[in-house]
């Protein structure tokens, strides 16, 4: 009789979901960016499959299993402020930057040239579901460019290196190095949010340079080539270009002090800094530092919105697989009433989440040629990161409870995109700083909550008159009373979504969403679908068995 442990099979155990394309198994992803030439189809597909294999998602676990460390002296006490990453962050950050996680918005030619920010958002979307915490540098450096273009002489020093296809980590002054990365130094411990407190200093050295001062409680990326940055000049703040490396060699005067040790974002770092007297080169007009950030800050707020709808996916794919496979009381757990339910309600908000942040994307792509595209997107960058980035971590923990104590345990990949969740709710502004933000935009015009109103009757038809009336009535009261902000944008963001929705989906998905979304009272968990709505169909058409 063989007694051995650990000789039973295993049963009744759904298998890895690895080995996936990332954007053929995706009919959302797939009709979200539906009507792009083929070529670009084609590498989207290629990104898909490199970014869905075993070998990727194992180096996002072991990125952060194994986070960043300070090294801020070498053996002999020599000051080094160096972070040692392990080698699957290298790995990852390779294979990002040559994707052009970092540029392509800002070199793309031919047929990406008129949807540039629509196929980096395609990308980003997959790469986040992979690992999304090494994608802080490439959004920092991809953001970066739009304060950079206040400095037209900067720019044209750093742009050609910071297109470049080719990952440098070494910590050599820019001239010497084929690719760089650009980092943000803004919030200080006073001040937050409110980077009008800035205390930091900057004095003329009347070379062309400026010294610069003080402390900087979150510096993201540490080990870029060099960093926006914030000081106060005699006119007021100011934005700075910080290199990190000075011209022939020498290091700067920025001192790492320790490293955040964060609840999520782990494979990425962000230090605290003292900045001692360091050179900086200005970027844009003395006192106007709020200004030249302005762009750079709305870009990164994009990106939040779309890594968060990629984490959504994630955890989505990862619940439904295992519902798939897995049999309890005698019968596979998709096919049981309640599950069945709750995660067809997942499921709708995953792709209203997705849809949304691609036509945000879209908007960016048409703001040039379009005013009534830019002034939607300046309404809805806030409020799509403020809803999208909202609901990923209630949705990524209900995923974890789909699988059980399986989804729980380390070993599984939920764990890590819960964490990471509530990063990009806080990061460039929590909820409330995106609602100060609706309310911002809409107090100087009148043009961009006309413009997404518009959008909204294009896409529902004769359906939105009611909802129309609504978003105008909570606008008039959100604009009387700012306490009532995030009920405007709240209801701005779902709204937009279904629009987003029926544009793109069967509008029975747009139908249920509003149904369940906007036309009941709030609710607070998943599993609210009406049994007339096909729960089945919408879970296969999201995420098809693979």
């Amino acid at each position: 009789m063989n007694s051995a442990v650990g000789t039973h099979d295993v049963v009744n155990q759904a298998p890895p979901l690895l080995g996936v394309n990332l954007f053929t198994s995706d009919p959302a992803l797939s009709a979200l960016v539906e009507g792009m030439p083929n070529s670009i189809l084609d590498e989207l597909a290629a990104h898909g499959q490199t970014w869905g294999t075993p070998e990727t998602f194992e180096l996002g676990r072991i990125a952060n299993a194994n986070p960043p460390l300070l090294k801020a002296f070498d053996p002999n006490g020599v000051r080094i402020d160096s972070v040692e990453f392990h080698p699957a962050y290298h790995a990852l950050m390779r294979r990002s930057i040559a994707a052009g996680m970092h540029a392509s918005i800002w070199d793309a030619t031919n047929a990406e040239s008129s949807v540039r920010s629509l196929a980096r958002a395609a990308r980003l979307y997959m790469t986040a579901e992979a690992e999304a915490g090494h994608l802080v540098s490439p959004i920092m450096t991809n953001a970066s460019v739009a304060a950079l273009a206040h400095a037209p002489d900067i720019a044209g020093e750093w742009l050609p290196r910071i297109r470049s296809r080719q990952y440098d980590s070494s910590a050599r002054p820019m001239q010497e190095k084929k690719g760089v990365g650009i980092g943000v130094a803004l919030t200080e411990k006073q001040g937050g949010s409110d980077l009008l407190a800035t205390t930091s200093r900057a004095e003329d050295v009347g070379d062309g340079t400026w010294r610069i001062s003080g402390h900087k409680w979150f510096l993201s990326a540490p080990m870029s080539d060099a960093f926006v940055t914030l000081a106060r000049t005699r006119e007021g703040v100011s934005c700075f270009l910080v290199p990190r490396a000075l011209p022939g060699g020498a290091r700067n005067r920025i001192r790492l002090m320790r490293l955040k040790d964060k609840l999520g974002n782990r494979s990425s770092a962000t230090a605290e800094a003292e900045i001692d007297g360091a050179t900086g080169l200005l970027i844009g007009e003395l006192g106007r530092g709020l200004a030249a950030i302005q762009d750079m800050q709305t870009l990164i707020r994009l990106d939040c919105t779309v890594v968060s709808a990629g984490l959504i996916r994630i955890a989505l794919a990862e619940a439904v697989h295992h519902a798939r496979y897995r049999e309890a009381f005698g019968e596979v757990l998709l096919e049981q009433p309640l599950m069945n339910r709750v995660i067809a309600d997942m499921a709708l908000d995953a792709v209203a989440a997705a849809a949304l942040a691609f036509r945000l994307a879209e908007s960016y792509d048409r703001a040039a040629n379009d005013p009534a595209e830019a002034a939607f997107a300046r309404l809805m960058t806030p409020a799509a990161k403020y809803w999208v980035a909202k609901i990923a971590p209630a949705l990524i923990a209900e995923a974890m409870e789909c699988l059980g104590g399986n989804g729980y345990v380390e070993e599984s990949k939920l764990p890590r995109v819960y964490r990471e969740a509530p990063f990009h709710a806080v990061w460039e502004g929590p909820g409330n700083l995106m609602c100060l933000e609706v309310m911002g935009v809409m107090r100087k015009s009148s043009e961009p909550l006309e413009a997404v109103l518009a959008n909204i009757e294009d896409a529902l038809g004769g359906t939105a008159k009611s909802t129309l009336n609504v978003l105008r009535a909570a606008a008039a009261v959100a604009l009387a009373d700012e306490g009532s902000a995030r009920i405007l944008t709240e209801q701005l963001a779902m709204t937009v979504a279904a629009a987003s929705l029926r544009r793109r989906f069967p509008a029975v998905i747009a139908d249920a969403f509003l149904e369940t979304r906007l036309g009941k009272p709030w609710r607070t968990t998943y599993g609210m679908l009406d049994s007339r709505f096909d729960a089945t169909a919408f879970i296969n058409y999201i995420c098809p068995p693979v």
